[in-house]
């Protein structure tokens, strides 16, 4: 059969093109996913994140290259491999970027004034429609139960001089508050649940899972259809939504990329263009702390009892422990005077453990972390080989700047602070 669009990646964006491309019933589209549907009770279970991070039939668990700066770290990178891509398996944090980072790209139309409409549209806000949020959209947006300890957080910075911002999504995102999240009556609501749910219904959408895309075919420069194993699928146009690293491997093994990279690789070169380089990625360094009190979620899940009461409370209610985010708290700072936003993000925790994903420290504990907002550092994605099923060489090159250096010793020390 031909199609319309052939969409590769059923993803963050990938079920959302799927959706809106088919609200024409003229236009017939396949979606392509190399992982399975989203079947995986904890993918629904928003604490559940955690027990995702080693399912490699859902998670393309790259690890990067060693990293410079990091005395050689190779760096877990989670991806989704299942319908719904990275919304599935990520820690359901609902934010926007700042204003400044979509007015600063100098864009016609991607700045965030002409933004601000399309992100409305998006959701289904859970306090209602205003000037920054809107309503009945596929998205699920909500509040998270509060937390005496986050609350705690909140005065803690609040008694620095950082101001309490009720919506970080709202008229200005600096200060400290809760975050929201993409979660609806506690189960999660990925893209695939949002997006794709709704429009598998009509008759002219496929949905392939389990089905690995390994080149585009193209015809002299242009894109007709995509090579699934020994058969071939084409289309008017090819949609490459496989994310940061799945979408560059895929272009560079069709010929499209850095042409010395191809021609090592023994992969005929259709256009010379520099696919993969200039990846941004913001690092993100987490500590833990001790704390006084029995009152984290180390505590909540000491004994089999406690651990029974949380399940049984999340059965009946949707609540409780299992229906948080991975981030619950958060601050917006500026690490320096003068700057004109913040440069850092901290956020915070009411568990710790020794490892994002890993079992739960023996003692109560929390965590709070700080990443770097306007990232210098560039680093690349590139093919290892002409095998589709090897997994990319990812080089981050975090911290390869002094200024990207100074932000994050400077953002741990006000987490010190706090």
């Amino acid at each position: 059969m031909n199609y319309d669009y052939i969409i590769v990646g059923a993803g963050s964006a990938g079920c959302v093109l799927a959706n809106r491309l088919t609200e024409d019933p003229k236009k017939r589209v396949l979606l392509l996913e190399a992982g399975p549907r989203d079947t995986n009770v904890w993918i629904h279970v928003p604490l559940g994140y955690g027990k995702l991070f080693t399912r490699t039939d859902i998670n393309w668990a790259y690890q990067s290259e060693p990293e410079p700066a990091l005395n050689g770290r190779r760096i877990f990178t989670p991806r989704g491999r299942v319908l719904g891509g990275s919304s599935s398996i990520n820690g359901l944090v609902y934010i926007r970027g700042q204003p400044e980072d979509y007015d600063g790209w100098g864009i016609p139309g991607w700045d965030f004034a002409s933004l601000l409409p399309y992100f409305r549209k998006s959701e289904n806000q859970a306090r209602g429609a205003s000037e920054w949020h809107g309503t009945g959209g596929p998205l699920e947006v909500s509040d998270l139960e509060r937390h005496e300890l986050c609350d705690a957080f909140i005065d803690s910075a609040a008694s620095l001089g950082f101001p309490r911002n009720p919506d970080f999504n709202g008229a200005r995102q600096e200060g400290t508050g809760y975050y929201q999240a993409s979660t609806c009556r506690g189960r999660r609501c990925s893209t695939a649940t949002g997006y794709l749910r709704p429009a598998e219904k009509r008759p002219n959408l496929t949905v392939e899972v389990n089905t690995l895309a390994t080149k585009i075919v193209l015809e002299g420069r242009r894109a007709t259809g995509v090579q699934i194993g020994d058969r071939v699928v084409t289309g008017g146009e090819i949609i490459v939504a496989g994310g940061a690293f799945n979408s560059p491997q895929l272009l560079q093994l069709s010929g499209i990329g850095p042409g010395a990279l191809l021609q090592e690789k023994e992969i005929p070169v259709i256009a010379d263009l520099p696919v993969g380089e200039g990846l941004q990625d913001h690092f993100y360094a987490r500590t833990f702390w001790r704390c006084k009190r029995p009152i984290t979620l180390n505590d909540d899940m000491a004994s089999w009892f406690r651990q029974a009461r949380i399940g049984l409370q999340y059965i009946l209610n949707r609540s409780g422990p299992l229906s948080i985010a991975a981030g619950y708290a958060a601050a917006f700072v500026r690490t320096k005077p003068g700057l004109k936003q913040p440069d850092a993000q901290i956020y915070f925790i009411n568990f710790a453990s020794e490892r994002r994903g890993g079992v739960l420290h023996p003692f109560s504990a929390f965590t709070c972390s700080v990443s770097q907002l306007q990232v210098e550092s560039r680093g690349a994605v590139a093919i290892r080989s002409a095998d589709p099923r090897e997994a990319p060489a990812i080089r981050y090159n975090y911290l390869a700047t002094e200024n990207d250096r100074r932000v994050m010793v400077d953002g741990l020390k006000i987490v010190r602070r706090i």
